[in-house]
């Protein structure tokens, strides 16, 4: 066996995927006590240290995966090649430019949980699903998206005229189009008008069905790659 497939072998064992695990871990609790207000300076040095050393095994293992990967670039635009990317690039990129706004870079440390569907054997089948179904999930997208504008569209042309401050535009009228669609209906912006009220009555219900048409395809994709598996399992 040459070094290249027992590289392979470390980075897909179980006890590698549980130390990446804790890693990841560790580096959100870290995260999070960073932002404790007054928190001593020995303990900000200890974790800035804690983030340098967390990045640079992070950043070993995206090296060696784009090493042992047959398809280079395939991998580093894959979902895992571009997560394991941004679980390191902010880092560096705090330290390359010294700009006060490339501080908000520091918030894709979070990306680091997404490494975790990796070794998560649920997270894979929820990944299969969204592959499977992507090109009903991207319909349905296209199809939000429009009804999104219609709705603003609509309820300008309702409420403007009596609410020329709440819907000054269909700009601003995508925000009602959005809370009250997605059944939110924060309440800063409502309808006055007969129409509008009317108008708001159908787009509520057509909100409500948006949330259970994406569960349903998804429900679909998942039952048929349980029952795969199950089938695969029996058969061995």
């Amino acid at each position: 066996m040459n070094f290249k497939n027992r590289l392979t072998m470390f980075v897909d064992s179980k006890g590698f995927g549980i130390f990446v695990f804790l890693l990841i871990f560790y580096s959100v609790v870290c995260f999070s006590l960073e932002t404790i207000p007054d928190i001593s300076d020995s303990s900000l040095v200890f974790f800035h240290y804690s983030e340098i050393v967390v990045v640079i095994l992070f950043t070993i293992e995206y090296l060696i995966r784009i090493h042992i990967s047959g398809k280079k670039l395939g991998y580093i635009l894959s979902f895992y090649g571009i997560i394991d990317l941004l679980a390191i690039i902010p880092f560096y990129l705090t330290f390359a430019i010294d700009l006060r706004s490339i501080r908000l870079f520091r918030m894709f440390r979070l990306f680091r949980i997404f490494k975790l569907a990796r070794y998560n054997k649920a997270l894979i089948r929820f990944s299969k699903a969204l592959k499977d179904s992507k090109e009903e999930l991207i319909i349905f997208s296209v199809a939000c998206l429009v009804l999104l504008y219609i709705s603003a569209v609509g309820i300008y042309y309702f409420e403007h005229s009596v609410q020329p401050d709440a819907f000054r535009s269909i700009i601003d009228c995508l925000w009602w189009a959005v809370s009250t669609l997605t059944t939110v209906g924060y309440g800063d912006v409502y309808p006055i008008t007969i129409g509008g009220k009317l108008f708001t009555f159908f787009i509520l219900i057509i909100g409500l069905g948006m949330i259970a048409v994406p569960a349903g395809i998804l429900s679909s994709s998942l039952t048929k790659i349980d029952k795969a598996e199950n089938t695969e399992d029996s058969s061995i």
